[in-house]
């Protein structure tokens, strides 16, 4: 099956511990991913989240159709406030796998968010995955930021 990998970084105004909570929580999903709609069956064990999610598709803007993928997520923030990740992977009902990993480390006030994905797909399939999952990618991190935006950490007390 042919396969390809993703990656975009970007800084983002709002500390690590922050945004690697936010990245943990399967129920932020929603939106977080502008294909993503709901977010459920969401149960854990031994460390690992998995849940469904239903991704939501428009052709020709009338059409609409709803792909439920199976998500696993297991998050590791022991190494906060100076690097964290969420991982994980996705795997749809076309035949599209694919493996994610979040990394959040610590810069000043804010954080460098690192987002890979590495995507396997049927022949034909790859290039319209790879657009949609580069699309998503952006613009999760544009709606990270915009989420998160003015959330800093306290000022120093003084004391």
């Amino acid at each position: 099956m042919p396969e390809a990998e993703l990656t975009h970084t970007v800084r983002i105004a709002a500390p690590a511990e922050r945004v690697f909570a936010h990245l943990a929580d399967p129920a932020q999903y929603v939106g977080l991913s502008p294909l993503v709609v709901a977010v459920r069956d969401i149960r854990e064990a031994d460390g690992v989240v998995r849940y469904a999610a239903v991704e939501r598709f428009r052709f020709l803007r009338v059409l609409r159709y709803d792909n439920v993928i199976a998500v696993t997520l297991a998050a590791d923030g022991a190494g906060l406030p100076a690097a964290a990740t969420v991982s994980g992977d996705v795997r749809s009902p076309g035949g599209v796998r694919m493996a994610y990993r979040f990394t959040v480390e610590g810069d000043g006030p804010g954080c460098v968010l690192t987002d890979v994905l590495r995507l396997r797909a049927p022949l034909g399939l790859l290039r319209f995955t790879c657009a949609r999952a580069r699309a998503v990618q952006i613009a999760r991190a544009r709606v990270l930021a915009d989420r998160l935006a003015g959330i800093s950490p306290p000022p120093p007390s003084g004391r």
